[in-house]
Formats: structure tokens, sequence, C-alpha cells
């Protein structure tokens, strides 16, 4: 990393008494939360989508030729080599891949991935809450924080499981964040 002394010597004497590491550190804590902050406050897009990772993640194209890699927002599909792992990836892809779809940027995660709400033009339901619907995630109520989103896609985690749809036809379905633990 390049240090600029002057740069940080101007604007800590802009602020008052701070230290030179203290500056330093509000710089980096910005630096760091500037691309979340840009995806929350994105408008919408449409992309093609051109891969499906896993349930919960796909690629898309946006006109402009850029790959983009999105997170499902709210929502936590099977993992790979998990029961349901593989009929998950296949019922997202039977959905969007090779479609164009609408994005709805939330959040971008830990890996740097946007984390969006992704509909299909002229279907009422999002793939987010289709996925739920399907029995083919769960809600990832630890990361969905949005009311409206997140209590719809809630709802139909009801519905899944009273029909016994998808992952709920098992007896004891292990959710994907506790899967990783056996």
């Amino acid at each position: 990393m390049v240090h600029h002394p002057s740069i940080l010597m101007v604007w800590s004497g802009a602020i008052g008494s701070i230290t030179t590491r203290t500056a330093l550190t509000i710089l980096i804590c910005l630096t760091l939360a500037t691309p979340a902050l840009a995806a929350a406050s994105a408008t919408q897009f449409t992309a093609r989508v051109i891969a499906v990772s896993d349930g919960n993640t796909i690629t898309v194209l946006t006109p402009d030729k850029k790959h983009i890699e999105i997170r499902l927002y709210g929502i936590y599909s099977p993992e790979t080599g998990q029961p349901f792992g593989t009929r998950a990836k296949q019922s997202a892809s039977d959905a969007v891949l090779e479609k164009n779809v609408i994005v709805q940027p939330m959040d971008v995660d830990a890996y740097g991935r946007m984390v969006a709400v992704v509909s299909i033009p002229g279907q009422t339901k999002n793939l987010n809450a289709t996925l739920v619907r399907e029995g083919m995630a769960w809600v990832y109520a630890l990361y969905c924080k949005n009311q409206e989103i997140c209590w719809e896609i809630k709802n139909m985690e009801q519905v899944a499981r009273a029909m016994q749809h998808g992952l709920w036809a098992d007896k004891n379905p292990v959710p994907p964040w506790e899967w990783g633990k056996r």
C-alpha cells in the first residue's frame, strides 16, 4: 500500500488534532464500506444469466459486457453434496439460465459478490422467493433484513414446510450453515 503522508496531514489537519494512524484507519474504513454502500444504493438493472453456480449464486452478463457474480438475497440453498443441493441448482437453472433478469442490488457480501433480488420479467415472484416456495432454499434470517422482502419469503417457507415441498420432504433437513459444521 502506498502512503501519501501529505494527504493524511492535510486531511487530519482539517479535522483537528487526530493522529495520522487514526486518519488512516478512518480512510481504510471508508474505502472498505464504499462497495457495500454503492451496491445497497444502486438502482436495478437488466442482465442475462450466463451461469448458475448453485441454488443461490448466479453470474450475469450486463449489456456493457460485465460479468457479475450474484448471491441471492435472503435465502440459502443446500450446498453441493448436501441433500437437495443438485436439485436446488437445477431449479435455479431452469428458472433463469440464458434468460434476461432484473437485478435489484441489496448489498455486497464478504466475498465481494453482489447480493440481490433477481426477478424474471413478466413473472410475479422473484427467483429468491420462488426457490423458497419450491422448498429449494431456506430463508437466511441472519442476513434477511428488508422487512417487505423477508416477510414474503418467510411466509413462503412456512407454506413449503407445511406442504413438504423440496427439502422439507426430509424428516430432518439440515440448513447449509450447519451442514459445513459436520
